[in-house]
């Protein structure tokens, strides 16, 4: 018991009629308090309580020190040969028709897969793009646009862009649902993902 707290039972005077239980209760609503004092802590300095959340921790107890992911540096590829053009499914809605360059198609140390995608419209007009997915986040990427001289043209907005299921031409997601991606990593290596192309067979969810 603190000293503030003896002076405090010392100073409570009763009359010698008293019931002995008046003094035992006052006593009893002194402890508490002290207690409840206790508890709360110093209300000058809140980590000094018995219940800080703070305690035994500090602000860098949940950092992670991982290592932040890095994109690998990106090298253009020739822009691709009609022999070495695949096409792939992507949808009954699909208002254009896709291939891959499968001479194009490389898997990165940083988790991205590149190749060079070919879409068509049923009027014969032709896009030529250079792009990555990276398996682990379901991202795409468009590093560059074929020109008709056979070079390229960076692109602009060269940035990360969730791959969407919703519109009809979703080729992206064709291709790293069925030839790509696997559980968030790239599926096997580069030879297993031409082999798979080729052969038009599009992996098995849980294979």
């Amino acid at each position: 018991m603190s000293t503030s707290m003896a002076v405090a039972l010392r100073a409570l005077r009763f009359p010698p009629a008293t019931n002995k239980m008046l003094q035992l209760l006052a006593a009893s609503l002194l402890l508490l308090a002290a207690a409840h004092v206790h508890a709360a802590g110093d209300p000058f300095n809140p980590g000094a309580g018995a219940n800080s959340s703070n305690s035994g921790m500090s602000d860098d107890d949940d950092y992670d020190d991982g290592k932040s992911w890095q994109e690998a540096k990106t090298e253009i590829p020739p822009q691709p040969q009609a022999a070495n053009l695949v096409s792939f499914y992507v949808s009954p809605t699909a208002t254009m028709n896709f291939f891959i360059d499968v001479n194009s198609i490389s898997a990165g140390s940083d988790g991205v897969v590149r190749y060079t995608l070919v879409s068509k419209s049923q009027g014969g007009a032709e896009n030529v793009s250079y792009e990555g997915i990276r398996c682990q986040t379901y991202e795409s990427k468009s590093y560059a646009f074929g020109q008709k001289d056979g070079s390229w043209s960076r692109a602009r907005l060269s940035g990360w862009k969730q791959i969407s299921e919703s519109s009809g031409n979703r080729q992206h997601a064709a291709l790293a649902k069925d030839f790509l991606c696997q559980d968030g990593m790239i599926a096997g290596k580069v030879e297993d993902i031409r082999s798979r192309l080729r052969s038009n067979r599009p992996i098995k969810p849980g294979s």
